[in-house]
């Protein structure tokens, strides 16, 4: 790819050279926001700041006024320029360029100024306008903007791209009972009779998409992070969760940002630290500087959460805390690398996380957390590389998904053996240096990276990064005598072309009374392993023991029979996910006999992290790899598997994960009863804390199967105190309902998107309503669900195709669900090649089931 600055400068040349013959009154115009577009005003604009006022009314349906003070440096004016706008023209009010009203003229999402009112050097832009709310949030008593990656120009005018940083100076009029917080400390406020006026201190340098506030009716906590007092709005009113969780959460930001200065060697480097929980928040956070925003279900717990919810929280609190120099500090230049401020958010929030504890807690914890989901998605034929093309901003969303947050950190853990750790970290410290309040993309890195090591990452990097999918290895081993004469082993790509994948891994080899570990550093498609020559025959071998490396990986024939024989739960987890994946590739061993295995294992293991994998490959395999009619067959048998393994276990967590695998596969009359009654007393299994929040889980769970008691959903209602999730509870309730015309109303509502803005609610509700025993009801919605996928990736937020997908498709298994994908990808040849590849993803399971 042409390096970014160069482009710039070929594209002003190109731009000025046409306007010598004739003035370009459309430079490139289109909707969204060209990577033409973009590299012309990089080229011409610089000293941008924007002073933004916003009166927000209480009432949710009222408009927000606004006005806007634009001021920038403009190097030349020999074309109009072109601010980003997505939103009703009539919205802007007045317009005036240095001083002179000019006349709106909005064309393709783009508010022009003509080039005649413009000059070179400083230039003032001021607007009076209505603020669009495609991207405000708005509820009835709060909001809070959310503008990754494009959508500031749904709510005011901008130059709406990552590599034009300004500064921002914000006031916002609010109603007198509600807070705010933004990127900048408060400089002062001002009350009114029924309003108060909060006015923020010009902010540092930052992009469009990390420009962010909130407002409305919050809690407020004030506390120190890493000595800097930070705010802290929620809205959680559980007090066992708010007494557990706000000291830890305050703890675990000081713990993250003491942990990244000391790695890069650069101070915290904003002047203001805060943080807002929002109620059914569309992900898990979002780094805005000054304002991080969070799911608030993720932040706050209570004395029964399990370990998965405490590092998830943690990963989480991390990972958005990396943010602040990778991705604020140092910022992509385009969001073809969008995935680089994801990697090392993740990848640096491994590091934080496990910086306290053993090396094998650390590889157990990024093997669970990354390599599952990587392979989700890689093993598919809709597979994308981490760093993919983008031409336009509009569609950056479709970037987003498991391979830049999972298969990316698995890539850089990979580098970072390749250069050695030590070396590593000088390099990234160089670029963080280089690029500090800048933009820089992945080239400018590796450039850098380059000159730490002597090998070739530019081959390295075309594999890893650049294309697609993940090696399947196999091996050949000989013996003589009870030696091992030769160990080979072979790689070959999943699907494509055949590529190399050089990676580092281990192998660890099993005897009666002791192990052997045998380094590997594999870069060949056929690699003799020399340190194994000579070994004693073992009882087994454990492929990829260590967890790092990346493939499809062979599971020694005498594996199963010694699983649970194994010490170590870093070996039990690789030998899990091999096994999974091999089944899922028809080797090894049927479904129901990994069922079998995994579900029998259950008692022995211990380790909580392992018992999640575990209980997820369960309900895979259960749900989505056996027929109804085997279902019927072994549910009960099962259920009795599950319910005594969770009486063994000494572990609260780790017998609440069983409970909780219990309610998802159950199908007995017998299991039924006693989780009803259950839910009904509201008196949980001994050893096992159920929350408010557990016993609204078994109430749908019990509802969807069609329960005899059809009050359940309405008693459930009345028990919820907090009046968020009360509100989520209402949504949901429709598409859990036993009336399939309630079903289908719902589904129908869908198709407005007034009823998707709550995106993480209607996650939920498809849930339920495309749970596996429903689905030859629900099976008519697929291709309906097919059609609107589009106009989802247009106005839902960055994950949320992805999500509508997965969430519709993921559980099927039927022939005629198959059929619906497959006649929708035939008869749209045309279709957006990112969307087409969504699909194939979401649908991966639907088609193997159909093959195994």
């Amino acid at each position: 790819m042409v390096h970014l600055q160069k482009l710039l400068l070929l594209s002003f040349f190109f731009l000025v050279s046409c306007a010598s013959h004739k003035i370009n009154t459309d430079p490139g115009l289109e909707k969204g926001v060209s990577l033409k577009l973009a590299v012309s005003r990089k080229a011409l604009l610089s000293a941008i700041n924007y002073t933004l006022d916003f009166d927000i009314p209480a009432e949710r349906n009222k408009p927000v006024p606004a006005n806007e003070i634009l001021t920038f440096e403009l190097s030349a004016t020999v074309l109009p320029l072109l601010l980003d706008f997505k939103e009703d023209p009539a919205k802007i009010k007045s317009l005036l360029v240095n001083g002179i009203k000019v006349p709106v003229t909005h064309k393709e999402e783009h508010l022009i100024l003509p080039p005649e009112f413009l000059k070179k050097g400083r230039n003032e832009v001021r607007i009076a306008f209505e603020a669009g709310e495609g991207a405000l949030n708005r509820n009835a008593d709060y909001l809070y903007t959310l503008f990754v990656p494009d959508r500031a120009r749904t709510v005011f005018p901008c130059f709406d791209q990552p590599d034009l940083k300004a500064t921002y100076l914000l006031s916002l009029r609010i109603p007198s009972d509600w807070s705010a917080l933004a990127n900048a400390d408060l400089m002062d406020k001002t009350a009114e009779k029924n309003a108060t006026t909060y006015r923020f201190k010009n902010s540092d340098l930052l992009s469009t998409y990390l420009f962010a506030f909130a407002a409305g009716k919050f809690q407020e906590v004030t506390g120190l992070v890493n000595d800097k007092k930070s705010e802290f709005l929620y809205r959680e009113t559980d007090t066992a969760k708010i007494r557990h969780s706000i000291k830890d959460i305050f703890a675990i930001h000081t713990t993250s940002l003491q942990y990244y200065e000391r790695w890069t060697g650069i101070p915290y480097p904003f002047q203001k630290f805060g943080f807002v929980a929002i109620p059914d928040f569309q992900f898990g956070g979002m780094e805005h500087p000054g304002t991080i925003q969070y799911k608030a279900a993720t932040l706050f717990l209570d004395g029964g959460a399990t370990k998965d919810q405490v590092n998830a929280r943690n990963n989480l609190i991390a990972h958005e805390s990396a943010h602040m120099w990778f991705g604020d500090l140092v910022t992509m230049s385009w969001f073809s690398d969008v995935w680089m401020k994801e990697v090392f958010a993740n990848f640096m929030a491994d590091k934080s996380t496990g910086a306290a504890g053993s090396q094998e807690a650390y590889d157990l914890k990024f093997l669970v957390d990354h390599f599952p989901a990587a392979y989700a998605v890689d093993r598919t034929s809709g597979a994308n590389p981490i760093r993919q093309s983008l031409a336009n901003l509009k569609d950056a969303g479709s970037l987003y998904g498991n391979i830049i947050y999972h298969k990316a950190p698995v890539m850089m853990q990979q580098l970072e053996q390749l250069m050695g750790k030590d070396k590593f970290q000088a390099g990234v410290r160089e670029y963080l240096g280089k690029f500090a309040n800048s933009n820089a993309s992945w080239p400018d890195l590796i450039r850098i990276l380059d000159r730490y090591t002597e090998a070739d990452l530019q081959q390295w990097n075309k594999v890893w990064v650049n294309e697609t999918g993940r090696p399947v290895i196999d091996y050949h081993i000989s013996y003589e005598q009870g030696k091992i004469t030769r160990f080979t082993f072979l790689q070959q790509a999943e699907y494509g072309k055949n590529r190399i994948w050089p990676q580092f891994f281990d192998i660890t080899l099993f005897y009666p009374d002791a192990t052997k570990v045998v380094h590997i550093d594999l870069h060949a498609a056929k690699q003799d392993a020399e340190q194994a020559k000579g070994l004693d025959k073992p009882l087994f071998v454990l492929f990829n023991s260590s967890g790092n490396g990346y493939a499809q990986w062979p599971v020694d024939p005498a594996l199963p029979d010694h699983l649970f024989t194994m010490k170590s739960p870093l070996h039990r987890a690789t030998a899990y996910i091999s096994l999974y994946e091999r089944v899922l590739s028809a080797k090894t061993m049927q479904p129901p006999a990994l069922l079998k295995l995994f579900s029998e294992g259950l008692a022995q293991e211990q380790e909580e992290l392992n018992i999640k994998l575990l209980t997820g490959y369960i309900s895979s395999l259960y749900w989505q790899f056996i027929n109804a009619g085997q279902r019927q067959t072994i549910a009960a048998e099962l259920e009795t598997v599950l319910w005594k393994a969770m009486l063994l276990q000494k572990s609260a967590n780790n017998r609440k994960l069983l409970f909780k695998s219990l309610q998802d596969i159950f199908l007995s009359k017998a299991a039924r009863d006693r989780l009803y009654t259950i839910w009904k007393t509201q008196k949980a299994p001994e050893g096992i804390k159920l929350t408010e929040d557990d016993f609204t889980s078994l109430a749908l769970s019990l509802a969807v199967r069609d329960d005899a008691d059809k009050s359940i959903l309405i008693l459930q209602k009345g028990r919820i105190t907090n009046p968020d999730r009360k509100q989520r509870f209402e949504f949901i309730m429709p598409a859990v309902s036993t009336d399939p015309l309630q079903r289908d109303q719902f589904f129908s509502s869908l198709s407005q998107q007034s009823n998707r803005t709550k995106e993480s609610n209607v996650l939920a509700a498809l849930y339920y309503l495309h749970h596996p025993l429903r689905q030859q009801e629900s099976v008519r919605y697929l291709a309906k669900s097919l059609a609107l996928l589009e106009e989802i990736q247009v106005t839902g937020d960055i994950f949320f195709p992805q999500s509508w997908l997965q969430t519709t498709f993921g559980a099927y298994q039927s022939k005629t669900a198959a059929a619906i994908v497959r006649e929708f990808i035939k008869t749209h040849p045309g279709y957006n090649p990112k969307l087409k590849a969504k699909i194939l993803q979401a649908a991966d399971n639907l088609f193997r089931a159909e093959n195994i």
